[in-house]
């Protein structure tokens, strides 16, 4: 009796966690029968291409963030940032195009600085983080302030606009299809695959992990902390400046007002796909899921006129809110079972 007892407890427990690991992929297929029945227009080609396309920009930085999290860390500065690399692009660019003209080496030098950029960025909030002893969220903070006053400062509180010469090369980045799928829904891909291989099947991945579970037996255990914890914040900035580089040739311009709010969305997205808040556990899979919710409410949102769609961002606030509620109830009930 004991021993039956004992699998129908397991059995118990791994049925539980699948429903709960299952949750997010649940959400988004009730999402989308909601938007379907809402608007057959949903389902369209046109709309679903436009939903990926939107979710990419969200879910490759979401996917960088999920690495600083897991390993107990916090970047709010991700939108400033985004915005600053955009204006630094735009105006390099600009100047490139005198000396190499409007074509594919211009685009390339771009590319190339904003990778640069990203990398340095993430770079400096971490090493003030670990090396500076300061919290993460003040150090990301602060120099979210300092990011968007700069592209304020290039534009001269204007806009940024890219040459046009310029902006015909690097279009299609943006608005081309490669077998049926827009360019930067392949960038996601991609990023999600080496994201989910490099948490799930490398020593960096389960060093993110102990760091967050608990720093100082990572530092007894021969961690390097300092330098896993400062590379997070690299990834982070590495997939801003990829994010950046698909979204530059969408507007092909930028200003104070790029990249706003995306900090929020892409903490919503890896919460809502089961990361930790607190750290300790990273689901790249589930980012993954999350930023296609948050795309897909907004989307539906455009479909109808139940919710305004100018209360996105108040949507977006509840689900961080309830799902760091809902965390805290499973990190609760875990403690009790334990005592």
């Amino acid at each position: 009796m004991t021993a039956a007892a004992t699998n129908s407890g397991k059995k118990g427990q791994q049925m539980r966690f699948d429903i709960k690991t299952a949750g997010p992929a649940i959400a988004l297929i009730l999402l989308c029968i909601i938007g379907y029945l809402l608007n057959p227009a949903f389902l369209s080609e046109g709309n679903l291409a436009n939903l990926l396309t939107r979710s990419a920009f969200i879910g490759i930085i979401a996917i960088g963030a999920t690495f600083v999290i897991t390993a107990g860390g916090i970047d709010l500065s991700v939108g400033s940032m985004a915005a600053a690399i955009a204006g630094v692009m735009i105006i390099i660019m600009n100047s490139a195009v005198e000396t190499f003209g409007g074509g594919v080496t211009t685009v390339l030098i771009g590319a190339g600085s904003s990778i640069l950029l990203g990398l340095g960025a993430g770079w400096v909030n971490g090493i003030l983080t670990t090396k500076g002893k300061i919290e993460a969220f003040i150090v990301t903070l602060g120099t979210m302030g300092i990011y968007r006053s700069l592209v304020t400062y290039f534009a001269d509180g204007g806009t940024l606009s890219l040459d046009f010469a310029v902006r015909g090369t690097y279009r299609p980045i943006y608005y081309d299809s490669f077998i049926g799928l827009p360019i930067p829904v392949w960038v996601f891909a991609v990023v999600s695959v080496l994201g989910w291989l490099l948490l799930n099947r490398t020593a960096f991945g389960r060093y993110c992990t102990a760091i967050g579970s608990n720093e100082a037996v990572a530092v007894y255990s021969a961690i390097k902390v300092d330098r896993i914890k400062t590379m997070t914040y690299v990834i982070q900035g590495l997939c801003v400046s990829l994010a950046t580089i698909i979204y530059v040739p969408r507007l092909g311009s930028a200003s104070a007002s790029t990249g706003v709010m995306w900090e929020l969305e892409a903490i919503a997205a890896v919460i809502i796909g089961g990361t930790v808040l607190k750290g300790g556990y990273g689901r790249v899979g589930g980012t993954i899921l999350g930023a296609l919710i948050l795309t897909t409410i907004g989307n539906i949102l455009n479909f109808t006129d139940i919710i305004s769609n100018y209360l996105n961002g108040t949507m977006q606030g509840l689900i961080i809110i309830i799902a760091v509620w809902l965390q805290r109830g499973d990190w609760g009930s875990a403690r009790r079972k334990k005592t």
